[in-house]
C-alpha cells in the first residue's frame, strides 16, 4: 500500500501500485509530471482512467475516487464515458486551469508558473476562455495573439506558447484531436525586425564627453578602456578584450584575432599617437591576466561599466554609439572614401565579387583617418557643448 509521505517524495519514473484491489497506481513521469490511474474493467473492456495528480488529489481522495468508479462500474455504467462527457463540457478557462495545476512541476519556478496563467488570464480568458475547449479555432487565437503583437511580439510568442500546451493536455485528455496555437494554424504574417539605433553623441560633443570621463573618479582602466573605444572606433567588447599579445605599439598597430571580431575575420586597427599614449598609461594596470584594461577582479570590464559611467556623467549615449559619431565625422568633415571609414569599423561592404577582389584593408589609409580622428577631438578638448546632455 502507498503512503502519504512517499507519494510526496517520490520522484523517480515508473508505476507505483497502491493495492487493495481497486487497481489504483501512481504514474510518474520522467519531465517530473505525476498522476493518478485506475486500471479496471468496464462492460467486459480494460481502460485506465485518470483520476488527477498529486497534490490536488491526495491519496485519500484518489482512492475514493477510484472507489466509486469501481461501485459504478458494478452496477453497470461507464465511468470512462460519463468522466469524458463531463470533461467535454469544459471551457478553455477550466481546462487552462486544470492543464496549469498538472504542468506545476516543469515549471522553472514560481513565477514561471504565475506567468503562465497571467499571460492567459489576461490576453486570452476575456476573448474565449468561456468556450468549451474543444471548440476553440484557430481564428480565435490568431486574433488574440495578433493583437498583442502590434505592442509586445514577445508576450504574444509566449501566449501562443501557453495556450499551445493547453491545448497538448485537451488532446492528450480526448478533448479535441488539433492543436489551434501551433505556428502552421496560426499562420502568422512574417514580423519585420527593427533594429533599434543606439543612442550617439553628436561628434563635435565627444571631445567633451572624453573631458568629463579623464576627470571622472572612475577606475583608471574604465576611464581609458572608454577613450581607447572612442579613439579606435571599435566595438566595446573587442576593446574590453584587448590584450597585450595583440598590440604591436613599435609598429602601432593592434591586431584583434578572428574568433573576437563579429565577422570572423582578424582585423587591424591602426593606432593614433593619443591611442599609444593610453597604452602606455595602462601599462600600470597590468596584472598578469594579460588585458589591457582590466576590472579590479582581472577579468574584462563589462559593457555596463562603460555604459554606466557615460550616463553617470551625464551623456544620453550608448557606448556603442561613439562608432556612429566617428561615422558621421568621417562623412561630414573629411574627404576619406566611404570604404575606408566602413573598414575601420569592420564593415563588410559591396557584394561577394566585390569582397573577394578587394583583399586590401586599406591601413595606410585608415592610419591617416584615425589620426585625423585623434586630432580633431584633441582640437576640441575643452568645449563640453551641451546639446544632448541628458538633463
Amino acid at each position: 500500500m502507498l503512503t502519504a509521505a512517499f507519494v510526496k517524495t517520490i520522484k523517480t519514473p515508473g508505476r507505483y501500485h497502491d493495492g487493495g484491489g481497486l487497481g489504483l497506481f501512481l504514474r510518474v513521469r520522467k519531465g517530473g509530471s505525476r498522476q493518478w490511474v485506475q486500471r479496471m474493467m468496464v462492460q467486459g473492456r480494460r481502460v485506465e482512467i485518470g483520476l488527477g495528480s498529486p497534490p490536488v488529489v491526495t491519496l485519500a481522495e484518489a482512492r475514493d475516487l477510484a472507489l466509486d468508479n469501481k461501485r459504478a462500474a458494478y452496477r453497470g455504467r461507464d465511468p470512462v464515458a460519463e468522466k469524458r462527457a463531463a470533461r467535454a463540457a469544459l471551457t478553455f478557462e477550466q481546462a487552462a486551469r486544470k492543464a496549469h495545476v498538472e504542468l506545476a512541476p516543469t515549471f522553472k519556478n514560481p513565477k514561471d508558473a504565475k506567468a503562465f496563467l497571467a499571460s492567459l488570464e489576461t490576453h486570452a480568458f476575456p476573448r474565449f476562455g468561456a468556450k468549451k475547449v474543444a471548440a476553440v479555432t484557430s481564428a480565435d487565437m490568431r486574433q488574440a495573439v495578433l493583437a498583442v503583437r502590434e505592442k509586445t511580439p514577445e508576450q504574444a510568442r509566449k501566449l501562443a506558447l501557453r495556450a499551445s500546451a493547453v491545448f497538448k493536455w485537451a488532446i492528450a485528455e480526448h478533448l479535441r484531436t488539433d492543436n489551434p496555437a501551433t505556428a502552421e494554424a496560426l499562420a502568422l504574417p512574417r514580423l519585420e525586425k527593427t533594429r533599434a539605433h543606439r543612442k550617439a553623441l553628436p561628434y563635435a560633443e565627444v571631445a567633451g564627453c572624453i573631458d568629463r570621463v579623464r576627470a571622472s573618479g572612475a577606475w583608471p582602466a574604465t576611464k581609458l578602456a572608454l577613450e581607447f573605444v572612442v579613439l579606435t572606433a571599435v566595438r566595446s567588447g573587442e576593446a574590453r578584450a584587448a590584450r597585450w599579445d595583440e598590440i604591436d605599439a613599435a609598429a602601432a598597430v593592434w591586431e584583434i584575432p578572428g574568433e573576437r571580431m563579429k565577422m570572423g575575420r582578424p582585423h587591424r586597427v591602426p593606432l593614433s599617437r593619443r591611442t599609444l599614449e593610453i597604452l602606455r598609461e595602462a601599462e600600470a594596470l597590468r596584472d598578469g591576466s594579460g588585458l589591457v584594461f582590466p576590472s579590479l577582479r582581472g577579468k574584462p570590464l563589462s559593457d555596463m561599466t562603460l555604459s554606466k559611467l557615460v550616463k553617470e556623467l551625464g551623456f544620453d549615449a550608448d557606448v556603442h554609439g561613439f562608432r556612429t559619431s566617428f561615422r558621421t565625422w568621417a562623412q561630414e568633415q573629411t574627404n576619406f572614401p566611404r570604404e575606408v571609414a566602413e573598414a575601420a569599423l569592420a564593415h563588410a561592404t559591396g557584394d561577394a565579387v566585390e569582397r573577394a577582389y578587394a583583399r586590401s584593408d586599406v591601413f595606410a589609409k585608415r592610419a591617416k583617418m584615425m589620426q585625423a580622428w585623434a586630432t580633431y577631438l584633441d582640437a576640441r578638448r575643452g568645449d563640453v557643448v551641451q546639446l544632448g546632455v541628458a538633463g
